[in-house]
């Protein structure tokens, strides 16, 4: 990253804020970081859906980012993404929701995508950019869709390993045939490791939004080992 631009970060919820900033570092440890939370923002768009009133306030909060001198910003809410590509509209700043790189990588490996969710809220913003990533490759996906019931209390009162296995239970029972599973919100990506056994592609977004990020602000970094710096996948 050059000059003094800082990372920014859109989270919503502040138990974001020191799992990415700590996987940032892993990934670039001298980069200034600044973080903005609204979890009240994720609490309306539960309760009413991302309306355009919530679009705009989480565009106004990544742009705030962009004036105080960010050199890239990246929303790490899936549900609260379309806010992002708002406000990717109304600044030179890059801009980006942490999914996009996930989605890009589920529809170069399958046509037949299984996107699962803690919050049915997040189903919608997650299957509007999958189809239009797909439209934009001339592709015609076949969806299907399912919510970890009962998984997001969990992620509540802190317990991610109870979290993680009710999505994991989750998935395996509705994989069926799908040939790429897409875990639709940053949180989950803890679940792609009880997943192993599958045999095909379980996407997670966290470190592929990183390094995409990190690309727009001119800090590209090596692809993994044995990996695909596209997209964080796990192979059975």
């Amino acid at each position: 990253m050059t000059g003094e631009g800082f990372f920014g970060f859109f989270h919503s919820g502040a138990a974001h804020a020191p799992v990415f900033e700590a996987m940032l570092r892993g990934l670039a440890a001298d980069l200034p970081v600044r973080h903005a939370v609204r979890e009240d923002l994720l609490t309306r768009a539960r309760a009413e859906g991302v309306t355009d009133a919530v679009r705009e306030a989480v565009a106004a909060e990544i742009l705030r980012l962009a004036g105080e001198g960010a050199a890239v910003v990246l929303c790490t809410c899936s549900t609260l993404g379309p806010g992002a590509e708002l406000a990717a509209t109304r600044t030179g700043v890059p801009v980006l929701r942490i999914d996009r790189p996930m989605v890009e990588e589920a529809l170069s490996a399958g046509s037949r995508i299984l996107i699962a969710a803690a919050l049915a809220s997040t189903l919608g913003p997650t299957r509007d950019l999958v189809l239009r990533v797909a439209a934009e490759r001339g592709l015609r996906p076949e969806i299907r869709e399912v919510v970890a019931e009962g998984s997001w209390p969990l992620f509540e009162a802190g317990d991610r390993e109870g979290y993680w296995r009710r999505i994991a239970e989750t998935v395996r029972a509705e994989v069926g045939d799908a040939e790429v599973v897409v875990l639709a919100q940053a949180s989950m990506a803890g679940a792609a490791a009880l997943l192993l056994d599958l045999g095909i592609p379980v996407l997670s977004s966290p470190e592929a939004g990183l390094r995409r990020a990190l690309a727009l602000a001119g800090r590209p970094l090596p692809d993994r080992p044995g990996g695909d710096a596209a997209g964080r996948h796990i192979r059975g």
